[in-house]
This record gives C-alpha cells, structure tokens and sequence, in this order.
C-alpha cells in the first residue's frame, strides 16, 4: 500500500516552511502574492535538468512578478548543497528553499527516489531525493494547479504558465469565477 496521495484541486495545500539558501526563511501561510504562489520542487544540486529548468525560472521571475506570483524553487538538499545551487548555478534572484523531509514531499503528492551512486568526480546524489513538481497556491492556502512528475524531464514550461495567465487577463476572467482550478470532482459518485 502506497502513501503517495495527490493534492486536490481547490482544497487547502500541506504547511511548507523551510530556510532558504543565502539566509531566510520561506513560509508558505505567510506569503502575501497579489494572485498566486508558485512552488516549485526540484531534485538537488545533482540534477542537470534541474539546473536547466531553475535557469529558466530564474529569467522568468520578472514576468511572474509582473503579474502577481512569489516563486520559491525547493529540495530536499541539506544546506551545503543548497548553498553552493545559487552560485554554481548562477541563479540571481530565485529564493532556494531546502531541507524537504520526505515526509512533507510525500504530503505534498511527490514521488521519491533512491539515490544512486555516480562515476567519481561528478557530482553524487542524495541518500534520497523528491521528483519534480510544480504547484500553484492561491493566497487562501488551496491549490489551483499541480503538475507531478516520476522523471526529470517533459515538465511544464514557465512561459506556458505565463502564458495561460496572460490568455485569462487578456479576456477579463476572474480566476475565482470564470477560470476556478480544474479537477475538483472528487469521486465518481459527484458525476451524475
């Protein structure tokens, strides 16, 4: 029996607070975005697909910001290593969070993985470490859109998400009324 659970469309998110690398603290009940939160979970210091998506982020945070969304990126690393992300990764604004236990990655719906050991000289991964997700959080705390993934690659595009803001604001919507979260029917027996 497995306790991986997926998050439900707008229902309340699991608390989220963690350090962030450079110093801080991230605090999810405590951000205060004029529309939405983007959370986004990353593999670790090890993942080079991860370093390629974070960089894209990291560029993307102006237009994010435009629009109302605080954007955090989160991993199980433990501090050196997310200390050494900002830096190696050359990622100038985006805040890092770490710490992930695998117990919030798994009350969040993520997948979890065994790390494996690497050739010496590249970089090794984790004991463990969660797969990809991305989440938005509307500032009451509920979910409005997910994406989990069990592999690194084929995760969503930033500018796809951008753009579907961009596609609701240009024709007047009300996220809350003309575009709620999708994916709210819970059980078959709520479809008659």
């Amino acid at each position: 029996m497995s306790d991986l659970t997926p998050l439900r469309p707008r229902q309340p998110v699991p608390p989220l607070a963690l350090l962030l690398a450079g110093g801080g603290r991230f605090e999810l009940a405590a951000e205060a975005p004029r529309l939405m939160t983007l959370v986004v979970f990353y593999r670790g210091l090890h993942c080079q697909q991860c370093r390629d998506y974070l960089t894209e982020l990291d560029a993307a945070l102006p237009d994010f910001d435009r629009i109302g969304v605080g954007v955090v990126a989160i991993s199980g690393d433990e501090a050196g290593r997310a200390e050494r992300t900002p830096a190696e990764w050359n990622l100038q604004q985006l805040r890092i969070g770490y710490g992930l236990s695998p117990r919030a990655a798994r009350d969040w719906g993520l997948f979890l993985t065994h790390g494996r050991p690497r050739p010496e000289g590249s970089m090794q991964e984790p004991r463990w470490y969660s797969e990809p997700g991305v989440f938005l959080v509307r500032p009451d705390g509920t979910l409005f859109f997910s994406a989990v993934q069990n592999m690194p690659f084929a995760r969503p595009r930033f500018a796809d998400i951008l753009a579907g803001f961009d596609f609701m604001f240009e024709r007047g919507y009300f996220i809350d009324k003309e575009c709620p979260a999708r994916g709210e029917i819970l059980t078959l027996d709520e479809i008659t």
